[in-house]
């Protein structure tokens, strides 16, 4: 069973990694299928918040925002499946798990 501190991290891997692909997602909305300015200011403030929510991480920096590129992967694809339909593939799943693992590594490994 993971601590709480634990899991307070990994749900603050999941908000940083909502607003920045959520983010983002609104920017391509706005830039690449033609919606209002508005689709990207508000994009541009979700990017924001993004850079906040891993500050609330309890580990240091490189070691936080190494891990959330595996997160970040996996996200992704998830996005792109969920939101955007495009289903992932067995070397997509493959990859985000190999992802997960490093995440997992560089952040929950027991350190002496």
């Amino acid at each position: 069973m993971p601590t709480p501190l634990v899991l307070r991290s990994l749900a603050l891997f999941l908000a940083a990694g909502l607003c920045e692909i959520g983010g983002g997602y609104l920017v391509w909305l706005w830039l690449r299928d033609g919606r209002a300015p508005l689709w990207g200011a508000l994009g541009g403030a979700v990017l924001f918040l993004y850079g906040v929510v891993p500050t609330l991480q309890p580990a240091p920096f490189g070691r936080v925002y190494a891990a959330y590129g595996g997160v970040f992967v996996v996200l992704s694809i998830l996005w792109g499946w969920l939101v955007a339909r495009q289903a992932p593939d067995r070397f997509d799943v493959l990859g985000g798990l190999v992802c997960l693992a490093g995440v997992a590594v560089i952040m929950y490994w027991p350190r002496s």
